[in-house]
């Protein structure tokens, strides 16, 4: 391995580094927007561009393992996007959504493969994604983005490890005892998950057969709670939003006029919601605030696009409107 070699890649990306800042903020809002818009529920979206010190310890492993590789293209974590679920059906729903924004190099679940070998330990879903027209043009550093997708528990179980395990503070003798402890975490973690799902998924069909209460009698929106209640009851096949989601939507459905849930009952009674995500196409389950927006995109049409709530997203719902007209 030639030092000469590992010095000027890491001097390449040195210089390269300051162009991959703004390029990692710019993923990091797409992928949110792209989220969002969609009305997955989700706890973060965050970003990180790879540090000099951390580039320079990949590229030596790159040049050990292969003295041909570039570790300019060889590294593709340089920008990184990290995607925080609360349960792992909201991973897969964020794995197909992205999949239709960007072009997919590669999609690697890490949790899978962990399980496929007979183990627990490390799960995590990695999407290396890319603005090109095509996956031919290979993985170019400012067009391309790490994307990983974990869970709540996945997260915290990847941190801490990572934590306890690289500062190396673990004498050697408590090796074996900590592997086994961290195996053990992870088996219940995983069981855990699931719980988690099957209690978002009991909940969700209690919701939907729940009295509806009242709100705060100061706000004349529809109230997040008794919204998302509602929804749950419309569209008991879709997923939970964030709660600002709802929030958001109800301030679009007072732009509207409506104002109570009986309304907003009335305004629907005639639509055909299984119609309309039909003709949206969608790969992925949208979200209850997802299914709501495009039913009153299909039943106010020009009147939707033009509330003052919907400026910054015009274009996108002209687009979806586009679907709606065949």
């Amino acid at each position: 391995m030639s030092m000469r070699r590992i010095d000027r890649a890491v001097a390449d990306y040195t210089a390269l580094r300051p162009r991959l800042e703004p390029a990692t903020r710019e993923f990091v809002a797409e992928v949110t927007r792209t989220i969002d818009e969609a009305g997955i529920n989700y706890l973060s979206v965050t970003g990180r561009t790879k540090s000099v010190p951390s580039f320079a310890a990949k590229a030596r492993g790159v040049l050990a393992d292969s003295g041909r590789a570039d570790p300019l293209v060889a590294v593709t974590d340089q920008v990184g996007v990290r995607v925080i679920t609360y349960v792992q059906r909201d991973i897969d729903a964020v794995a197909d959504l992205l999949a239709e924004q960007f072009i997919v190099l590669d999609d690697r679940d890490l949790g899978e493969e962990t399980a496929a070998a007979g183990r627990f330990g490390y799960a995590s879903r990695h999407l290396l994604v890319t603005r090109a027209a095509s996956a031919d043009a290979g993985y170019e550093p400012l067009r391309c983005a790490s994307i990983q997708l974990r869970t709540v528990l996945q997260h915290a179980w990847a941190e801490f490890e990572h934590d306890i395990r690289y500062k190396g503070t673990v004498p050697p003798e408590q090796v074996p005892d900590l592997d086994r402890r961290f195996t053990l975490a992870a088996g219940l973690l995983e069981l855990a998950d699931r719980e988690f799902e099957t209690i978002r998924d009991r909940l969700q069909v209690g919701l939907g057969d729940s009295d509806v209460g009242a709100g705060d009698e100061h706000d004349p929106r529809i109230g997040a709670p008794e919204l998302a209640t509602f929804l749950a009851g419309r569209y008991s096949s879709a997923g939970w939003s964030r709660t600002e989601h709802y929030e958001w939507i109800s301030g679009l459905l007072l732009e509207l006029g409506i104002a109570s849930l009986e309304e907003l009952g009335a305004t629907l009674r005639d639509v055909d919601s299984a119609s309309v995500t039909a003709a949206m196409g969608y790969r992925y389950p949208p979200g209850a605030v997802r299914r709501l927006d495009d039913d009153l995109l299909s039943r106010f049409g020009d009147a939707y696009l033009g509330l003052h709530g919907n400026a910054h997203r015009r274009e996108a719902l002209a687009a979806r409107r586009a679907n709606l007209l065949g």
